[in-house]
């Protein structure tokens, strides 16, 4: 009878995990600091994408109740390199283009300084513009009246002023009416009305807005308004915008610059990328520290357990079976840390998103690839460690 040759028993996927657990509840502390330094690389990566994912989806749905079809008509550069100017009646000809279905104005009153009051010296200005505005401006910018009134047509005939948001907070009127009294190019205006902060139009915020007539009557205002704002139907923004530069000014239609919300939009999200490509670079850098974290602590598990590992090639465990031990071993601790790490990015991102009172959003992509890298790495940190187990000879481990 000829002798069969015995084959290793295989291990099931319930023992390897078993086996592999194991080294992680002899050596609990060691175990959990390691995790914690994969926790806190994954943690920052989830957290990076979730703020600035909560903080998009918040711009997106602030545009999409005030409108995306804004569109906004300033001069540009003229064909001498200074800067242009709009006709005084490139109002009145954008309001004739067909889809459109408001339009209004801002013209800046040059040389015409704000103060609290006479008492301010002449070089604190606060850096805060003038503005002529039509009556129309807030309906047309969606701006909103926090406190008093907008203009009207009898205020806007008299010295009468609308603060916009920053500026109502830097002189520090709080409440418009008789006695909030600034003065404009050296003569009392009365404030009638402090704006909300105006997100598709942020450079009324930092203005003093004065009635048309009332600009042109007190400071000799030439009626050419700066900024033209226009509404037009969501179908046809980029027919009307396509037109708007040769419609406001026929003579020089090159000198003459129309943008939309969707634009800031873009840059925004170009800021954000390049922050979050920063603060990404960081949480891998974190992820990397907590990978030699777990390789560390391999590397000095299997210089610990020498003679278990003897042991076990004594009784018939092959050196795959080692290997797949502490393999499964690197990767249950990596999986530990990636769990936590990404729960507690959750957290860091939905405490934030309540704390701004933004929608917290934290996308599928990011847990999933947070989870793929923290595998990863732990795969990697593991497989020197588990060869290296997987070398040794029964004899060299138990002497």
């Amino acid at each position: 009878m000829t002798a069969q040759r015995l084959r290793p028993a295989r291990l099931s996927a319930g023992d390897v995990l078993r086996t592999g657990a194991a080294g992680l509840r002899t050596r609990p502390t060691r175990a959990l600091l390691s995790a914690l330094g994969i926790a806190l690389g994954i943690a920052a990566m989830v957290a990076v994408v979730g703020i600035s994912a909560s903080s998009q989806e918040q711009l997106n749905r602030q545009l999409a109740a005030l409108g995306t079809n804004l569109l906004t008509v300033a001069p540009g550069q003229g064909i001498a390199g200074d800067r242009a100017a709009l006709p005084a009646e490139a109002e009145a000809m954008i309001g004739r283009i067909g889809p459109v279905t408001a339009v209004s104005a801002t013209a800046a009153v040059a040389g015409v300084k704000v103060y609290r009051s006479d008492q301010i010296p002449r070089a604190e200005s606060n850096g805060l513009s003038v503005l002529a505005a039509r009556l129309t401006l807030p309906a047309t910018v969606g701006a909103t009246v926090r406190s008093g009134t907008w203009l009207n047509g009898a205020t806007a005939r008299y010295p009468a002023a609308v603060l916009g948001a920053d500026t109502a907070d830097r002189l520090g009127i709080g409440r418009p009416g008789p006695q909030a009294q600034i003065q404009v190019g050296g003569r009392p205006f009365t404030v009638v009305g402090v704006l909300d902060p105006v997100p598709l139009a942020h450079e009324l915020d930092t203005a003093v807005l004065l009635g048309w007539d009332a600009a042109a009557t007190i400071f000799g205002f030439d009626g050419r308004p700066t900024t033209v704002y226009t509404r037009s139907s969501d179908s046809q923004v980029e027919a009307v915008r396509a037109v708007l530069a040769a419609t406001a000014n026929p003579a020089a239609p090159g000198a003459v610059t129309v943008s939309k919300p969707s634009e800031l939009l873009a840059v925004r999200r170009a800021t954000d990328a390049t922050l979050n490509g920063l603060l990404l670079g960081l949480g891998a850098v974190a992820l990397l520290v907590g990978g030699v974290g777990v390789a560390n602590t391999m590397v000095i598990s299997v210089l610990e357990r020498r003679a278990e590992i003897g042991l076990r090639r004594s009784l018939g465990a092959t050196r795959g079976q080692v290997r797949t031990q502490f393999l499964t071993e690197s990767l249950l601790l990596s999986a530990l840390g990636g769990a936590g790490g990404v729960l507690l990015g959750i957290a860091v991102t939905a405490a934030y998103a309540t704390y701004q009172s933004w929608p917290s959003m934290v996308p599928a992509w990011a847990t999933a690839g947070a989870l793929a890298a923290t595998m990863l790495i732990g795969g990697v940190a593991g497989l020197y460690p588990a060869m290296k187990a997987a070398r040794m000879s029964p004899v060299e481990a138990l002497t």
